[in-house]
């Protein structure tokens, strides 16, 4: 119960907010209506539509004013006959016969009442408030439209200076892509006329150089007699140009007094640039001239050759050639026949075969000398690595010497202390020293003896010895094994043959020692000798050889028992 107003409240003050919204939403959609039905020439744009909405905004507004203020008031009456009627209900209540009811009826009737007359209260107060906040609105709004008809207006304003500006930019951009085209197609009319030229330049001066090579060459191939007289005519005339010629300053000067300022410009600018370029560019002209001139004479093959460059092309040539101050002088050449440069060149060709030719006389003596050198620097290489590797061997076996001496030297001190005196040590050294050169002469001959002491001897038998060993290495199996039965065989026919010999020396001893007792006087025994003892002579040093054989015993036949008894 106690909800129920202020729903009711809340339902009579959004049908109020609806009826003041019908009239402008309806006028919308009659707008929009409108839109859709015209044709696209009555339509405007943004700012026509701003321009124009100003009155009818104005006037829309103010209709739209006048219709909610006539609402507040119907609404008001209504609220009025309503409270009127309900004080008229009140009052012919009351003078009714109430009939009995209770406390609880009534309090709740006063309830009632009281809500809905706080719900009474509380719209009035709503509805002033409201139309406070409308009265504050539609000031805003009048000082809104003020601000925006100004913007409006400013709008108008940029956008007509926009158009303005737009305009007259379109224009000088039209005016200056005319402008850029025409200079481009100047410039690349330009460009290709800077690049012919240019062609034409280079041909000319690859041509200019051609010539100024052959002129250089017929110079060099003519005498110097020739070419001394030149020097002298060529300065004569230049001191005499030099004498007759006003200075070039005074020239400058008087001419650009009389041309006016146009060519006193002209000449600065030519001073700023350098005053030879122009002079340049027109004897390059020139050049080309003169140069297709002679090259069509040259392919014409006409029998005069010498006549390719006639006086006047000699003279234009000369001109070009020489300085600026020198035209004028004639280019004078000592050749004037073709036969003479043929002559020329025939003796040229005769000494460039003989060069030639000795070139290459010259280039096979170093190429044999060269060979020659090469072979004699490594056969020389090679005998003294052989060398070096010999002298190697011969210090490693003098190490080797050495100490072995030493060692025998040691044992012999040890064993032989004292033994031998120093003559039988020189015997024994100089008997070593016969065999040592014996078998040196039989290894390795007697034409490399220059007086070699007996431990050289001794390593050089060694190193052949090597050297024998080495190649025997390399000789096959059946060669070495047939070589070894002959030798087998040679040695046991030697043992035998020294066994014969040796057992018919000792056949002759015998026999000489039986003659020897035969012949001997005989001599009485003096006591009595027991018939197994003879007299043994002491051994022999090591290394003599006796009857016995080397190093063996023989018995001493001084004393006069063994010679009888042996």
């Amino acid at each position: 119960m106690c909800a129920s107003p202020p729903t009711r409240g809340a339902q009579a003050g959004r049908r109020l907010g609806r009826r003041a919204q019908k009239p402008t939403s309806a006028h919308g959609h009659q707008d929009r209506e409108q839109k859709t039905v015209q044709r696209v020439h009555q339509k405007m744009t943004y700012s026509s539509k701003v321009s124009a909405k100003h009155t009818s905004l104005r006037r829309e507004l103010q209709l739209e004013d006048q219709m909610q203020d006539k609402e507040a008031r119907a609404e008001a009456e209504r609220l009025r006959a309503f409270q009127d009627n309900t004080a008229w209900k009140l009052s012919m209540t009351k003078e009714k016969k109430m009939e009995s009811e209770n406390m609880s009826n009534y309090i709740n009737q006063k309830r009632q009442m009281f809500l809905i007359q706080y719900a009474l209260d509380m719209k009035r107060n709503e509805i002033q408030r409201l139309e406070m906040l409308a009265t504050k609105e539609e000031a805003e709004l009048e000082r809104a439209e003020k601000s925006l008809e100004k913007d409006a207006a400013l709008f108008d304003e940029f956008l007509r200076e926009n158009d303005r500006s737009s305009v007259q930019a379109l224009r000088a951009a039209e005016k200056e892509t005319k402008a850029k085209m025409e200079k481009i197609l100047e410039i690349h009319d330009l460009t290709t006329q800077i690049m012919n030229i240019k062609s034409e330049i280079s041909k000319f001066e690859d041509t200019l150089q051609r010539y100024k090579i052959y002129k250089d060459f017929l110079y060099k191939l003519s005498p110097k007699e020739w070419l001394e007289e030149k020097e002298k005519k060529h300065l004569a005339l230049k001191k005499a140009k030099e004498a007759t010629e006003p200075p070039k300053e005074n020239l400058l000067f008087s001419s650009v007094g009389d041309k006016g300022p146009g060519i006193k410009s002209k000449a600065s600018s030519r001073d700023g640039q350098g005053p030879k370029k122009p002079w340049k560019f027109l004897q390059v002209a020139r050049l080309g001239r003169i140069l297709s001139s002679a090259m069509s004479l040259q392919h014409s093959r006409q029998p005069s050759v010498s006549s390719g460059l006639d006086p006047k092309g000699s003279n234009s040539i000369s001109t070009v050639y020489e300085d600026p101050d020198s035209e004028g002088e004639e280019l004078e050449l000592y050749f004037t026949e073709p036969q003479q440069l043929l002559d020329v060149f025939m003796n040229l060709e005769e000494q460039n075969l003989s060069l030639i030719q000795n070139t290459q006389e010259m280039e096979e003596a170093l190429d044999d000398l060269s060979l020659t050198l090469k072979n004699t620097q490594i056969r020389m290489d090679r005998e003294v690595s052989q060398l070096k590797h010999w002298v190697t061997t011969l210090m490693m076996s003098i190490n080797k010497e050495e100490e072995m001496a030493a060692e025998l030297e040691l044992k012999a001190r040890v064993f032989h202390f004292g033994e031998y005196k120093g003559a039988q040590e020189d015997k024994l050294l100089e008997s070593l020293n016969r065999k040592v050169l014996d078998v040196y002469h039989h290894c390795i001959g007697t034409q490399q003896e220059s007086n070699l002491g007996t431990v050289q001897m001794l390593t050089i038998i060694e190193q052949h010895l090597d050297e024998l060993l080495e190649n025997l290495e390399r000789v096959p199996q059946i060669k070495i094994e047939q070589a070894e039965k002959a030798k087998e065989k040679e040695r046991r026919m030697r043992l035998r043959e020294e066994k014969v010999m040796m057992q018919k020396q000792l056949q002759e001893e015998r026999l000489q020692r039986a003659q020897a007792r035969a012949q001997a006087e005989i001599k009485r025994k003096v006591g009595r000798v027991a018939p197994g003892s003879r007299c043994w002579g002491r051994a022999l040093r090591p290394g003599t050889v006796g009857l016995g054989g080397a190093g063996g015993l023989r018995p001493s036949l001084a004393h006069p028992l063994c010679r009888r008894y042996c």
